[in-house]
């Protein structure tokens, strides 16, 4: 009965409207206070008890640091500068700028670590790009959003560090390191429909007549960020500072490069970027501390054990359940963003690991697969919103295109699941 109120709660709270961390309190709370109705008071100290739990852990002060991050580099050139030397490397021609699109997405993904900051970055630059070579804007859009959700499996990673607090061993560094490959992985999957499909409709035929960048002068210009991810990563690497600290690091290297060197950002860009920066990171962060109530609810009222019981002995045996798995994190994806999926499907997944003896490190590569999936797939699709509202179209109108992108990341998805090692290889060869 508590079980069937407190989903029951969830559901309706969403469908009227209420934010989904508020949903998850309100329905954790009521919960708890109908197990408690002999003490309803005291059981009911367990919300402000569980809110400060939620957040008061030390990974989650790489939160804010890191979305400061991506505020930084968004204003700071990097991503033009980067763009002018790839297509240097590259070249132009037809499915060539979806080619530099996708590649540069995946490198500032080696800096910020949220989606939605590099869809704006790189979506800035390239969209136009793309739409002066002749390219559909819907088109441009699609790339830019797919390309962009790369950004959460490449080290640093906002989604790895909450998917730690949430998880008992598995640490930041090791996550780091296997989101690494299965990130690359996906963005060359990414890759193959988008020059195959410009190439097929004859996209880019203005490309071919704009002069190409000379190398050593875009590497000169593209230099200071493209050691972003050196300093950032090699310095966690190397044991100068743990991935919290580097978040810092990050930042005053992001307003260094951005305010002494290519003096793109001035005294008066700090307020509107520490105050974009701000604003998302206390939604990321109360998101996960009124989460914090409505795990509580499941494991103290006897929720996931029938649940769990349920799944693993449904008779579809572990690559069913793995795929149902899959199936669900995709369909929730479309809907719900991925701080939400981790909080509310992770306290239900872990005695299913524990199980089936998955590696939580493995498992969590692929839970930030299916959630990167989520963010250009509509109609949720947080980075498609980014680059279509840059591009100047409908999100309807990039379904035909971003589908074949959503195609070549879940098969992407299922290598990583039928390979395992392509997640763990790495970690273990850094000792993680």
């Amino acid at each position: 009965m508590i079980a069937t109120l407190l989903f029951t709660a969830f559901v309706v709270f969403m469908f009227l409207g209420v934010p989904i961390g508020a949903a998850l309190g309100l329905a954790g709370a009521a919960a708890i206070a109908l197990a408690n109705q002999d003490a309803q008071w005291f059981g009911l100290l367990a919300v402000p008890q569980n809110f400060y739990a939620g957040l008061g852990k030390y990974p989650l002060l790489a939160i804010p640091m890191f979305v400061l991050v991506g505020s930084i580099f968004d204003r700071s050139g990097v991503a033009l500068r980067l763009v002018n030397f790839a297509v240097s490397i590259v070249g132009r021609g037809p499915g060539m700028l979806p080619l530099v699109a996708i590649s540069v997405a995946m490198f500032m993904g080696g800096i910020s670590g949220s989606g939605p900051a590099t869809a704006a970055a790189v979506g800035g630059v390239m969209i136009a790009a793309m739409n002066r070579a002749g390219y559909p804007a819907a088109f441009s859009a699609s790339v830019v959003a797919a390309a962009a959700s790369t950004d959460i499996l490449i080290p640093p990673s906002i989604a790895f560090i909450v998917y730690s607090v949430l998880v008992s061993g598995a640490s930041v560094p090791a996550l780091f390191a296997a989101g690494m490959l299965p990130g690359i992985l996906a963005g060359l999957a990414l890759i193959i429909p988008a020059v195959w499909l410009s190439r097929r409709h004859k996209m880019g035929q203005n490309e071919a007549g704009e002069p190409r960048p000379r190398f050593w002068k875009s590497l000169r210009e593209a230099s200071w960020g493209l050691m972003a991810p050196v300093v950032i990563l090699g310095g966690m690497r190397m044991g100068w500072f743990t991935p919290t600290e580097a978040a810092v690091v990050a930042v005053f290297y992001g307003l260094f490069v951005g305010m002494v060197v290519h003096r793109t950002i001035g005294l008066r860009d700090l307020y509107e970027i520490l105050r974009e920066a701000g604003e998302l990171s206390a939604v990321i962060l109360i998101v996960v501390s009124l989460a914090g109530i409505f795990a509580f609810s499941l494991s103290t009222l006897g929720v996931i054990d029938p649940v769990t019981q349920a799944i693993v002995h449904s008779g579809v045996g572990e690559w069913g359940v793995m795929g149902a798995i899959l199936v669900l994190l995709l369909i929730m994806g479309m809907f719900l963003d991925g701080i939400s999926i981790m909080l509310i499907f992770i306290p239900l997944m872990m005695p299913i690991l524990q199980h089936y003896h998955w590696d939580v490190v493995w498992f969590g590569t692929i839970l930030v697969l299916c959630i990167a999936i989520g963010q250009f797939t509509p109609p949720m699709a947080v980075n498609l919103m980014v680059a279509a509202k840059i591009a100047n179209v409908r999100m309807e109108s990039t379904t035909r295109w971003v589908l074949w992108m959503v195609l070549a990341m879940t098969l992407a998805t299922l290598i990583v699941v039928a390979f395992p090692q392509i997640s763990l290889w790495l970690p273990a060869k850094l000792g993680y």
